[in-house]
């Protein structure tokens, strides 16, 4: 436990073992507070509410120092002047001060809002198409990286800004301030850990929520970076050709489908479902993760989501896709004619500007688009056409030749069927002559008459003759 720097002169007696948690962040605190240390006592001030950690208004800081350990062995309270050993002495502070709320709810949207860079110090210029543009045409969006900011939205009621034509000078500029001093500090890697400083960008549609961490490209301080986009619409075909997905099919949590939209949406009801909490870049009413259950469940579920459970989310490729190509060129920043300006200007230094400050410009390289569209690789008047081709390259065959091959077979199959009904026509006559013809004379009886057949007439049935 490292010493404590402003000066404590006290007795101790027992007191809750909470204070252990917080002493060395009250210590580091006051450290800083009492050196006037204010830019490394920013990223500290965002953890909490920093009155928490200040001492009473009309508290006197002691000549003399007190080690650390023993504040935790106590509740200590400085010696009056002059006084002895034993003498009694006022309370040192109020550590309830020093606690969190008795109420505290965890990481929330607002926790996280206030925690996040704010644009209002950020965004140090922003034209789109010469005019000039603030914070008010910004959007604050959470993603896997925390708050994130989207200009263009198209929400809440804010009209969807166009452009008439292409090339620099006709889309957004941006100049930011990343801040730096504002990182907080590394101690140990992690799967986690970024040594970059920057912004991650990502250009999409209003239909789709961003997904920067996988999509973003990086823009780094000390450049202008120029974006030159071009919109791509690509046509997927549905089953039985292809496996896309309408993209009017919503999702739970998002009305327009996207591969990026079902990621998120699985990802969340995998978190929901296995630790019935939400991470805050996550939709729905399920309540936000506490740093222990960010620790212990929803970062590792979601790796092992990613890494090992691929088939619980299986995205389909929407039929509809919109995205935008990007090339991307860079020049350094400041030059060395402008550096002083830009010292006088914002009031920082050469140094700061270049390893904080950049310039983004994004603009379409021209209007129009491309278009890629999947189609049937085999249809069915394909199909016959081939057939009769090749039937007219290998056998001479053509149209007539098919319809005369029909009428033989139509011809064919009417002359076995009437043979059929004539065989049948005949048998039924048989009986009924039968059944009426005279008996046979007696072949022992003398046949007393001659039947005289011509030569040249037609023969009878059977019947006609044996009668």
């Amino acid at each position: 436990m490292p010493k404590a720097k402003f000066g404590l002169v006290a007795e101790c007696s027992p007191v809750m073992e909470e204070l252990e948690v917080v002493l060395d962040a009250i210590c580091k605190a006051w450290d800083m507070l009492l050196r006037g240390d204010e830019s490394r006592l920013r990223w500290f001030a965002k953890l909490a509410d920093f009155r928490l950690f200040l001492p009473p208004r009309h508290y006197e800081v002691p000549r003399r120092a007190v080690r650390a350990p023993e504040l935790l062995r106590g509740e200590c309270a400085p010696r009056s002047a002059g006084a002895g050993a034993g003498a009694p002495a006022a309370p040192l502070a109020d550590f309830r001060l020093f606690l969190p709320p008795r109420h505290y709810e965890g990481i929330s949207a607002q926790f996280m809002d206030r925690l996040g860079h704010q644009l209002d110090d950020m965004l140090l210029s922003c034209k789109y198409r010469g005019e000039l543009c603030g914070p008010q045409n910004f959007s604050a969006v959470f993603t896997k990286y925390g708050k994130c900011y989207m200009f263009n939205s198209g929400e809440e009621g804010r009209p969807l800004l166009t452009t008439v034509k292409g090339g620099t000078g006709n889309g957004l500029e941006l100049m930011l301030d990343i801040q730096q001093d504002e990182y907080l500090p590394i101690w140990g890697e992690t799967e986690e850990t970024t040594f970059e400083a920057g912004v991650k960008v990502q250009i999409h549609s209003q239909s789709e929520p961003p997904f920067v961490q996988e999509l973003g490209f990086g823009v780094a301080p000390g450049f202008q970076t120029f974006v030159a986009t071009q919109e791509q619409r690509l046509t997927y075909l549905p089953p039985p050709w292809g496996e896309c997905r309408s993209s009017d099919m919503g999702l739970a949590f998002f009305p327009v489908y996207s591969i990026t939209a079902c990621r998120i949406d699985c990802e969340t009801r995998y978190i929901v479902e296995n630790c019935n909490c939400k991470m805050v870049h996550m939709p729905g009413d399920a309540p936000f993760c506490t740093p222990e259950q960010y620790k212990e469940c929803a970062e590792p579920a979601l790796g092992m989501l990613v890494e090992k459970d691929s088939n619980y989310c299986i995205c389909s490729t929407p039929c509809n896709l919109t995205r935008y190509n990007k090339e991307l060129s860079m020049v350094k920043i400041p030059s060395k004619t402008s550096a002083k300006y830009l010292e006088k200007k914002f009031n920082k230094s050469e140094k700061y500007i270049s390893e904080n400050i950049l310039v983004l410009d994004i603009f379409f390289e021209a209007l129009n688009y491309e278009t890629i569209e999947q189609k049937k690789a085999y249809e069915v008047a394909a199909l016959l056409g081939d057939i009769g081709g090749q039937m007219g390259l290998f056998i001479g065959a053509s149209i007539l030749t098919i319809l005369e091959l029909f009428d033989y077979i139509y011809e064919l199959i009417k002359e076995k069927l009437l043979d059929l009904l004539g065989k049948e026509e005949e048998e039924g006559s048989h009986d009924e002559n039968v059944s009426t013809c005279d008996p046979m004379p007696n072949h022992s009886e003398t046949i007393s008459h001659t039947v005289n057949v011509p030569l040249q007439a037609t023969l009878g049935t059977l019947e006609e003759i044996a009668c």
